[in-house]
This record gives C-alpha cells, sequence and structure tokens, in this order.
C-alpha cells in the first residue's frame, strides 16, 4: 500500500514529461496470481521540456505499484533499474530509444479494484486516475499519450481491449487503439461472457458493431441499454456534430466496480447496475440513471479522450463538460423541467454540503494528496453549472461555434481549463477573466435580493457574498447569470425571462414602463450555482409563474419556511403552501412528473443546513418530527382526493421505462406515499400483491415498511430475488433508508451478519452503510451508535479498497453543524479511524480534511 502520508501536490508545479512515447505494445498472458506483461514502447525526447540534447544520460521515472519486475531493456540491452514503491528509476540515453519490460501481477487478490483485478472470474481493469501503475512501469500521467497495440493471450471465450481488434487466435487477440490516448483510458476484459450484439450507422455511412458483454443469465438485461448507446450516438451527431470514430465499441458489465462506469477508448466497463435493466428487476429511476450513464460515457469519447486532460487538476475539463452533456441529452430524452429540478435537488444535497464544510475545494483544485479524492460533486456537478451558465452568458449559437472550435482546435491533444475559455473568447469577443473564477474559488455565493417600486420602474438590488474558506480566504465576485422574469396580479408574464450579468460586489436591476408591481421570478431555471435571499411572493408565484423551475422553487421555499417554522418553534403547518400543492397536485394539464416533485419536501439534511446557516443547532430528531408532520398534513389535506389521483395514475399497459408512463408512476406512487399514512397500508400492499414491474412492488414495499406492515412483503421480496445481486442490493438499502430512527443503525447492522451481505463488494457495502448515512435522523443518532457502526465497517474495509472507504468517510463532513454531543461523538470517530495502522492515504487525506487536523 502506498504510504499513508504522501507530499502534496500542486497545479502550480506542473511540468512536462520529458519524453512523448510514439507507441505501446502490450502482451498479457493473464493468469490469476502471475499475470505476465510485456511491454515495448518507442521514447523520444519531449520538446516542451527543455532539455538540454547534449548531456550525456538523463534519469527517467515510470509509475510502477505492485510490480514483481522480471527484466528490462533500452534498445535490446539488459538494465537494472533502481526500484521505489512508486515506481523505478533508470538511466536513459537523449536521443530517441526503445524500453521494454517485464512484470508480473496478482490480478485475484487486488481487492482495490484499481488496474488489473478479478470479478468473479472476470479479468477487468480500471486504470482511472492512476490505476495502470498497478499494471506495468509507465509514464502514469494523462499528458502521455501513445497509439497502443495490446495482445491478450489466456484460456478465455472472450478476450477484449480498446480500439479494433486486428489478429484472433486461438486464446489470443490482438487489438489497435489508432487514436492516441493516455494511461488512464486503457481497457482489457477477458472471461465468460455473452455479447448482446447492434449496429450503428454514422451520419458519413459508417456502420459500428455495438456489442453489451455480460455474464450468462443477465443476456434478458441488454436491450435497454443497448438503444440507450445508440440515442446517444445519434445525439451527440445531431447535437454536436460528432461521429463515433472507431469500427467497434464495446460495454461490459462488471459486478465489482468502484464506479458507475468508465469511458476507455472503444471499450466502456460499467457497473452492472449502471447498465443492466428489465422492467422485472430495475426501476424508472433505473431505467433513467441507465441512460444517462450510458450517454455520459459515450460522450466522453470526444470530451475526455479525443481531448483529455493536461493533469489531474484539469479533471473538470472533462467531467463538468461531459456532465453537462449528458444533462442536455436527458432533458432532450425526457422532461426538461423535471430534469433541472432533479439536477439542482442533487446539487444542493451533494455539492452544497461540500462547498460549506471542509472538504470545500475549486472545481479546479490547487493541490491534492491523493486525486481518487477529488472524483466529487464540485468536479462534476458544480462543473457542469459553470459550463450551464458560460452558454447562457454566451448564448446558444456562440456556445456551439466555441466548442466547434474547440473540437477542431485541440483534437488529440491534453488541454486545461485555460484552453477551455480561451476559444469562448476568441469566439465571442469577451473576456473571460473573471468568469474564471467560477474554476479557482471554492464556495457557494449567497445573492441577497431587495425589491423596490416606484412609478412605473422596479428595482432590484443584488448583493452578493461568498463565505472564506481555507480553499478560498479571500473570495473575490463572481460573474453570475440571474434570469428574471416578471408575473403580473392577475398571473400573466409581464417580462419575459431576461437574463441580467452581475460582475460587482452590489449591483441595481430596473425595470421600467410597468403599469403595476409584478412578482419577481428571478433565478430561473436555476440560472447559476447559488443560494439565494428573497423575500419574493411566493404563494403567487407558486400558482403562477411561467418557468416550471422557479414554480417548483416557490413550493419548495414555502415548505422550507414553514418546516423551519415547525421545527423552531412548534407552528402548524402553514395553510397557504398545502393549499397551494393541493392546486398542483390536482392540475391535469402539468406533467405527472412533474406534479410528484411538486409534492416532495426539502431533504432533513437540506433543512439541517437551513438552521445551521441562520445560526441555530440542527436537531435531527426534531427535523424528523417535522417533517412527519407535515407529510401527514399533506396526505389530510389531499384526504378525499387521494384515492382517485391514485386510480388516475395508474398504467395498465405494458411495461415501458419512457416519460410518458414513468412520469404517471412517479405521481401515482407519490400519491401511494400520502394514501398509505390514511389507509394503514392497505392500497401498498394491493399494489405489492399486483404488480408486474420493479417500480411499483419496490415503492410498494417501501410504503409497507413505514406502515409497520413490511416483515411479511420484506420474506417473500427476497425469497423471490435471492439469486439476482441487483435487485437484492435494493432490499438490502430499503430496510435501512425505511427504518425508524430509533432502529436504523440496529437494522444496518444485523443486515451485516446476513449471509449475502459482501462487504467486499461496493455495491452491496454502499447499499448498507450508504443508505445509513443518508438516514439523516437515524445516522445522526444522539447515541453515536450509527457513528460507531460506520466507524468500524470503515476500518475493516480501508485495507481491501481505500477508495471506497475514502468516499464513504463524506458521511462525516457535515459533523460541524450539530450540538456539541454530538460533535464529540464523530470526532472520537474520526480519531479512531485515523490512529489506525497503516491507514491508507486515501482515506487519511479524506479525514484530516473533514476533521480539520
Amino acid at each position: 500500500m502506498r504510504d499513508a502520508a504522501p507530499q502534496t501536490i500542486y497545479l502550480e508545479d506542473y511540468t512536462p514529461f520529458g519524453w512523448q512515447i510514439e507507441s505501446v505494445d502490450l502482451h498479457f498472458q493473464l493468469d490469476p496470481h502471475a499475470t505476465r506483461v510485456r511491454s515495448k514502447m518507442r521514447f523520444v525526447p519531449n520538446p516542451e521540456s527543455n532539455k538540454d540534447a547534449d548531456a550525456p544520460q538523463l534519469p527517467m521515472f515510470l509509475h510502477g505499484e505492485n510490480l514483481k519486475l522480471i527484466s528490462a531493456q533500452i534498445d535490446g540491452i539488459p538494465v537494472t533499474p533502481t526500484l521505489t514503491p512508486e515506481g523505478l528509476n533508470c538511466d536513459v540515453p537523449t536521443g530517441p530509444f526503445t524500453w521494454e519490460a517485464e512484470v508480473e501481477i496478482d490480478p485475484a487478490n487486488n481487492t482495490a479494484l484499481e488496474g488489473l483485478y478479478m470479478s468473479n472470474g472476470m479479468y477487468c481493469t480500471q486504470c482511472e486516475a492512476e490505476g495502470f501503475r498497478k499494471i506495468t512501469y509507465y509514464p502514469d500521467r494523462p499528458d502521455v499519450m501513445s497509439v497502443f497495440t495490446v495482445t491478450v493471450e489466456g484460456p478465455h471465450p472472450v478476450l477484449l481491449s480498446n480500439g479494433n481488434p486486428v489478429e484472433t487466435k486461438t486464446h489470443q487477440t490482438k487489438w489497435h487503439d489508432p487514436w492516441p490516448k493516455p494511461a488512464y483510458l486503457f481497457a482489457l476484459v477477458a472471461g465468460e461472457l455473452i455479447a448482446h450484439p447492434g449496429q450503428f450507422t454514422t451520419k458519413s455511412g459508417r456502420v459500428v458493431d455495438l456489442n453489451l458483454y455480460v455474464r450468462p443469465g443477465d443476456e434478458g438485461k441488454c436491450a435497454f441499454g443497448m438503444q440507450a448507446l445508440k440515442d446517444s450516438m445519434k445525439w451527440d451527431e445531431d447535437v454536436y456534430g460528432r461521429e463515433y470514430d472507431l469500427d467497434l465499441f464495446n460495454i461490459v458489465a462488471v459486478d465489482d466496480f468502484n464506479m458507475g462506469a468508465m469511458e476507455n477508448k472503444g471499450l466502456n466497463v460499467f457497473n452492472s447496475s449502471a447498465v443492466l435493466a428489465s422492467a422485472e428487476t430495475s426501476t424508472d429511476l433505473n431505467f433513467e440513471r441507465i441512460e444517462a450513464i450510458i450517454a455520459h460515457e459515450y460522450f466522453h469519447n470526444w470530451t475526455g479522450n479525443r481531448i483529455t486532460c493536461r493533469d489531474w487538476f484539469q479533471l473538470c475539463l472533462k467531467e463538468g463538460l461531459t456532465v453537462f452533456r449528458d444533462s442536455q441529452f436527458t432533458s432532450d430524452m425526457r422532461s426538461a423541467s423535471v430534469k433541472r429540478i432533479g439536477d439542482v435537488i442533487d446539487l444542493r444535497g451533494r455539492q452544497f454540503a461540500e462547498d460549506q464544510g471542509p472538504l470545500a475545494h475549486p472545481v479546479r483544485p490547487e493541490s491534492f494528496q491523493e486525486i481518487n479524492n477529488f472524483y466529487t460533486a464540485t468536479v462534476y456537478e458544480k462543473g457542469a453549472e459553470v459550463i450551464r451558465m458560460l452558454k447562457t452568458l454566451v448564448g446558444d449559437d456562440a456556445y456551439a461555434q466555441a466548442v466547434t472550435l474547440y473540437f477542431d482546435r485541440h483534437d488529440g491533444q491534453a488541454c486545461t481549463i485555460e484552453d477551455w475559455l480561451q476559444v469562448f473568447e476568441d469566439t465571442t469577443g469577451r473576456d473571460l477573466a473573471q468568469f474564471k473564477r467560477w474554476y479557482s474559488q471554492a464556495g457557494t455565493p449567497r445573492l441577497s435580493v431587495t425589491e423596490s417600486f416606484e412609478g412605473d420602474t422596479l428595482t432590484l438590488s443584488v448583493a452578493q457574498t461568498t463565505p472564506a474558506s481555507t480553499a478560498t480566504p479571500d473570495p473575490q465576485p463572481y460573474v453570475i447569470p440571474i434570469a428574471v422574469g416578471l408575473i403580473g396580479a392577475d398571473g400573466a408574464e409581464v417580462t419575459p425571462t431576461t437574463v441580467l450579468e452581475m460582475t460587482k460586489a452590489n449591483q441595481d436591476f430596473t425595470f421600467s414602463g410597468l403599469k403595476s408591481r409584478p412578482a419577481v421570478s428571478i433565478l430561473r431555471d436555476f440560472s447559476a450555482p447559488v443560494v439565494m435571499d428573497h423575500d419574493a411572493d411566493h404563494a403567487h408565484l407558486l400558482a403562477y409563474d411561467t418557468d416550471p423551475f422557479n414554480r417548483w422553487e416557490a413550493g419548495r421555499t414555502l415548505a422550507r419556511n414553514a418546516l423551519l417554522g415547525m421545527i423552531r418553534n412548534g407552528t402548524r403547518p402553514n395553510p397557504a403552501y398545502l393549499d397551494g400543492i393541493q392546486a398542483v397536485a390536482m392540475d391535469d394539464g402539468l406533467d405527472p412528473a412533474y406534479r410528484a416533485l411538486m409534492l416532495g419536501l426539502p431533504s432533513q439534511s437540506d433543512l439541517a443546513t437551513a438552521l445551521h446557516d441562520a445560526g441555530d443547532t440542527p436537531e435531527p430528531d426534531i427535523i424528523y418530527a417535522a417533517t412527519e408532520m407535515m407529510r401527514d398534513a399533506l396526505a389530510a389535506k389531499l384526504d378525499t382526493a387521494l384515492p382517485a389521483l391514485y386510480a388516475a395514475n395508474l398504467v395498465t399497459a405494458p411495461y415501458q421505462p419512457d416519460a410518458v408512463q414513468s412520469g404517471r408512476r412517479a405521481l401515482g406512487n407519490a400519491v401511494l406515499a400520502l394514501l398509505t399514512r390514511r389507509d394503514d397500508g392497505k392500497q401498498a400492499q394491493a399494489q405489492y400483491d399486483s404488480a408486474d414491474n420493479m417500480t411499483q412492488q419496490l415503492v410498494a414495499l417501501a410504503n409497507l415498511i413505514r406502515a409497520g406492515r413490511g416483515d411479511t412483503a420484506l420474506k417473500a421480496f427476497e425469497a423471490q430475488w435471492k439469486d439476482d445481486r441487483l435487485v437484492m442490493d435494493k432490499w438490502f438499502g430499503l430496510q435501512v433508508i425505511e427504518a425508524d430512527p430509533e432502529d436504523a443503525h440496529e437494522i444496518a447492522e444485523n443486515l451485516t451478519k446476513h449471509p449475502d451481505f459482501n462487504w467486499k463488494n461496493p455495491n452491496r457495502f454502499r447499499a448498507v452503510f450508504g443508505s445509513l448515512a443518508m438516514h439523516h435522523a437515524g445516522f445522526h443518532h444522539a447515541t453515536g451508535a450509527g457513528y460507531a457502526l460506520l466507524a468500524d465497517w470503515l476500518i475493516k474495509l480501508d485495507p481491501i479498497n481505500p477508495q471506497t472507504t475514502a468516499r464513504m468517510c463524506s458521511a462525516f463532513q457535515t459533523w460541524a453543524r450539530y450540538d456539541g454531543d454530538r460533535q464529540s461523538l464523530i470526532k472520537s470517530q474520526l480519531d479512531r479511524i485515523l490512529a489506525t495502522p497503516a491507514l491508507s492515504r486515501d482515506t487519511t487525506e479524506m479525514l484530516t480534511r473533514i476533521r480539520g487536523v
């Protein structure tokens, strides 16, 4: 294992690698415990590194971890490098040379799931960010790009790597990828797999063969993933003008995988949960997630692969842009307003928490110790919001022109944020120096908006502030696009959406020629990732706002304010909020999926954040009680309408995971959650008994658990699905997330004793402990039992899988907002984990940042 206290790496210290690699030839002789990897690489001096051409010999460092070096040669002459735990040093010629090496690795015991490892008898790789160094000695950095030829030898029916197959023999296949790529995009898969084939014809008429490889028994779960891939390929051609560039595109489903999926060139590797789908085993949300992830990884072919990152500080260059692109895709495939609301809920729930806590960092960090810890919501989701703002500021046409220039100018290069912004400056003539602060500053800006109306003129006075943090001690004003519309007293739109551009700490904006004072709909479509304080007429906006996002936001604000009053003062639910939500719920002219979102409440974690921001100490049990009271009030308000509303949204047609059917099911199931509070779970039991798809069955099971009637159904569900690993993940997680707060930690602990709890599998581990961490009142129970249980298992997991351990540590990141007793309980668990001998550097870095030591 690597040193747990490594040197910090800084963006400002970047220097180019001293050599370029013209070609890479790899030969794998697969064996579970003794795989041999032979490498042959042609190095040439890198003119950008400014090396002295007259120097006699130069030391070269190649990364390498957990490798057994068998031999090494330079231009056919054996050499003896100096080995370290992180790699090797070797004197090399000043001019071009050929490096050859042979190493031995142990995939079967590679439980970290980085590099080449085994999953249920199948060989698989995960090389992003720094996994290739566990395969062979190499300059494992994204700015070193080369053309790879790979031979895979082994007694397996399927032997895959990047690119196109160029030679096939018995137990051996050779692959060639003509497009230069960094080592993190390398992939290899071998095993007993079955291909679900397809084809796609590009705009230029090339036929591309498609395959989705799965384990035997999963063949019936491939059709949706294949169609999603074809839809993604067509969308990228139509919207961004990007054609696929190989003869073959392969996807492989893997059970043991730390991430959702990986965009390796021409050979995408997916967590099984992110690609396998069927009506019987997958929910509507699973289908939508799979569609989005397949699109995301495919879109990386251009935004990440053909144009990659110069260094890992530029991770947002590929991830933020690709998240934005997959969000555009889902908006086009489904409901744009529902997608936008869902994205913002996720952003506020995950990224805002990062920005407001000890893990705050800029979209482009200035330093890191372990890059795996920076695959964060800030890099991905906030990175996408920055792209969205840029598009809003320059307009659709200029955005399209700039992105086309980006592809034309930088194809085949490893780039930086500066390269990305430069194409926009060159296209539009704008100076984006101030906008660049979105990449360099941490923290969520807060807008304070006040209104004044005099004569026929409305004035909006806006102030922006960003809290100082360790990452950004002196934040400067941002460029913020603020989309505004004005709604009249009669509900008509007086002024359509106008984008105001804020550049100062304080700024006034005026609207003249108004006959009467309108209601102000501000930050439409969530035009910037900020927190806003604005004393608006939320009830009027809930009734009439023509912007779907802001109409939802008005309802969410009314709900939040009502809940905060209930938490602080013990008041009753706000009748104005209940009346407004009733009107929306009964409006058949609205998208059912949108109405389902309207029936939702702010999360308990969001409420805790709001209380903390206002100077109050959140009490998780009181927050939980207020939320339950509000749900009871909604159920009572809609009481007589619930049965008919539920019946109106039952889908009797054969199951389809499309937007229309899934929207109706979403509304029907939101109504079922309220109905269960009135009928003691009778309708939930009926739905469970008659369900012919996982969406209806799982929602019914959740409601039965909430109603205290889940024991029989849980046993029946387990008996029905005990042989389906992905469905059983749902079974494990549901019991924890739906538990009473008093019982959540005990249920989680009991589930770890279940014979099917495989804690070494990331999906199963997250099913139990990710659910516990998301159960706000259960995890933060005053006894601290949830904290101790998670800490126990993180200590156990860290030597096996540091990546998953480190990411799960984020459950503790909000510790400072709670009362002194809870803070002490959490700090004691953090200190206990940190005191663990040989703790990985992944986990060490995360916990020291969270703990503030």
